[in-house]
């Protein structure tokens, strides 16, 4: 309790930890489930899984770092060896849809709504929009409630272990991904990528430069599956030393390369929150059906983009 009565710790810190140990205790929830459920064809495998991505999640900041460590490996050996399986559906039969539709309409657009809406507002003043969008869910479930008196808490927590379920290992993937970037920019390897480019690249030639830098941040977007994870290593590595160095305005420039990472995202299985999980939630059969309907999109933005940073290089704004 000490971390949450002292002074010293801002309370956005505070309240995005509970929300932490709220996702922890419903990954728990998925992993009890899982394991008395006679219908998961790999009942321990799965259970494994997602515990230790609950106690991770809960009470990593409290626990040793070697056993955050060794409760990742076990979650990670659970993924590799194909021992997470979906367990009994808990779906909503296609009658109790159609009731619900009857009895609740269009309100039912109420509750999503409101995530993205306090997502929006905490961050527009200034505190942490995750914890909005905790706030939001929050919100969400008060409002499900007022709308079908059977919405009990035991309601959300089978349907988020639903959810989980069908997504599987793969919802694990952004975050180890954003952490990877952090582990490469620590690493050292933008300072790698840009003693390899800078034997290909002209000095002092801005527009080979930008060319290099957008298909160096659509590539390592899609390697990483994360923008965010890609552009501090391609900044580091290719932007600064033959882009920005040279004069091109750094936040045209590094915003329109964000972009062009945002254009690698559409291209890549590893962005799974974007192009695995409408696929797993969809049961499409197309396993890389929504990739392929971005391939389009995405090189028409990736040349635009390019095009676009090239002439407004110079522009102040």
């Amino acid at each position: 309790m000490e971390f949450f009565t002292s002074a010293d710790i801002p309370l956005m810190t505070k309240l995005l930890e509970v929300v932490y140990i709220l996702i922890g205790i419903i990954c728990l929830y998925t992993a009890l489930r899982n394991l008395f459920d006679k219908k998961n064809p790999s009942p321990f495998g799965t259970s494994l899984f997602w515990g230790s991505v609950g106690i991770v999640i809960a009470f990593g900041r409290w626990i040793p770092n070697f056993a955050n460590g060794v409760l990742i490996l076990i979650m990670s050996a659970s993924a590799i060896l194909r021992l997470v399986k979906q367990g009994k559906d808990l779906a909503p039969t296609p009658e109790q849809t159609k009731a619900s539709f009857e009895r609740i309409g269009m309100k039912i657009f109420l509750p999503a709504l409101s995530i993205g809406l306090f997502s929006l507002i905490f961050a527009l003043i200034g505190w942490n929009a995750l914890v909005g969008t905790g706030f939001g869910v929050l919100v969400a479930m008060v409002l499900l409630f007022l709308f079908a008196k059977e919405n009990r808490p035991k309601v959300f927590f089978d349907d988020a272990a639903r959810f989980l379920s069908i997504v599987g290992p793969t919802s694990m993937l952004p975050p180890l991904l954003a952490v990877l970037g952090s582990v490469f920019t620590l690493a050292g390897v933008g300072d790698v990528i840009a003693d390899i480019v800078g034997r290909f690249i002209p000095a002092g030639n801005v527009n080979i430069g930008i060319v290099v830098y957008a298909l160096g941040m659509v590539i390592f977007t899609m390697i990483m599956g994360n923008a965010f994870a890609a552009i501090t290593v391609m900044t580091v590595g290719i932007g600064a030393p033959f882009v920005l160095a040279y004069g091109a305005n750094p936040v045209v420039t590094v915003m329109l390369a964000l972009t062009c990472g945002y254009c690698g995202t559409l291209l890549t299985p590893m962005a799974a929150n974007f192009n695995i999980v409408p696929v797993a939630i969809l049961d499409m059969k197309d396993k890389m059906g929504v990739i392929k309907a971005q391939i389009f999109p995405a090189i028409f933005m990736i040349v635009f983009q390019i095009i676009y940073m090239i002439i407004f290089k110079q522009v102040n704004v």
